[in-house]
């Protein structure tokens, strides 16, 4: 068994961590092992109607037959989150795909977290991890209001290496203040909201390249470089599609009846990652970290285009 295969699983358990999450355990169908994950790891989860919407894993990764995953409404969004929250029952089944991780915890004697909202969740096990390793952590954690805040009681056994920061009583998380200077070793990981995660790229500009590593819930808000046309040469094929704009390099490569494996089709799961072997892609994802970018060997094609008038895909 694979992670890369889809599979159906049961509801075991729902609840409520705090004012609009709800978590969920969830085991297989047939009552078999699921795959193992690493801290950072996401699932899919496969809704009636075809809907995929993607969660982090925060439960105990040592459980070989129970996941966690927890959902946050958002009465803004695109209706997964409403329908888990009001129509998803304890012993309901459901699809699942993955897991995959874009945002694994690499090895190092100190860790600086930081998570907003509902970005807790993919650090609550690589906390755990943390720990098991010997290494010194904290964790600097915002919300809205305390009584929004996910996991606060299961984070208060971490004692002082944990600061609960609510927005109304306490303002806005003194970045500065909590990440200091670098020091060799220290590796910088942050979860949470746009704004969060733009601040804290600011306050750490100076930090070495490598050490800072975000995760991002939605899509970065960027234009395309090009407004034109472009050729998307399929190199096992040895045939050529145009991707007008507006048009997905997914959709169109699909058009030409290869199919890419896709999930999110917003460039923040990374299941569609594929080979680039000539041209310069516009990165539009995120899920590549900037050194990833920057060595065009690879693209999210349900949101990157092309730099250039051409470009050739392993496909």
């Amino acid at each position: 068994m694979t992670g890369a295969e889809n599979r159906t699983v049961r509801v075991a358990g729902r609840h409520r961590e705090s004012d609009g999450v709800l978590s969920l355990e969830l085991v297989a169908a047939d009552g078999g092992r699921l795959p193992d994950w690493t801290p950072g790891a996401h699932v899919d989860l496969v809704l009636p109607g075809g809907h995929t919407r993607q969660y982090s894993l925060c439960g105990d990764r040592w459980d070989a037959h129970r996941y966690r995953v927890a959902v946050l409404r958002e009465p803004a969004g695109r209706g997964g989150s409403a329908w888990v929250h009001d129509r998803l029952a304890v012993g309901d089944e459901i699809g699942l795909g993955g897991p995959r991780n874009n945002f694994p915890l690499v090895p190092a004697p100190r860790y600086l977290f930081v998570a907003g909202g509902i970005g807790i969740t993919p650090i609550l096990p690589m906390i755990t991890t943390a720990d098991l390793v010997g290494a010194d952590w904290a964790l600097l954690y915002g919300g809205r209001t305390r009584a929004s805040m996910a996991f606060t009681r299961e984070l208060a056994v971490h004692g002082d290496r944990v600061r609960i920061v609510p927005q109304d009583e306490e303002g806005l998380l003194d970045l500065p203040g909590f990440l200091g200077r670098p020091t060799p070793g220290t590796r910088v990981y942050g979860c949470g909201p746009a704004p969060l995660l733009a601040a804290l790229a600011e306050t750490a500009a100076g930090w070495p390249s490598h050490t800072v590593r975000t995760e991002r819930f939605v899509p970065r808000a960027t234009g395309p470089v090009r407004d034109t046309s472009f050729a998307v040469h399929l190199a096992r094929r040895g045939t050529e599609v145009t991707v007008p704009p507006g048009r997905s390099v997914l959709d169109a490569v699909a058009d030409a009846g290869v199919d890419v494996l896709s999930s999110c089709r917003q460039g923040t799961c990374g299941t569609c990652e594929t080979t680039v072997l000539a041209g310069e892609p516009d990165h539009r994802d995120s899920v590549l970290d900037d050194d990833e970018r920057a060595a065009a060997d690879c693209m999210l094609v349900c949101v990157s285009r092309s730099v250039g008038p051409r470009l050739v895909l392993d496909l």
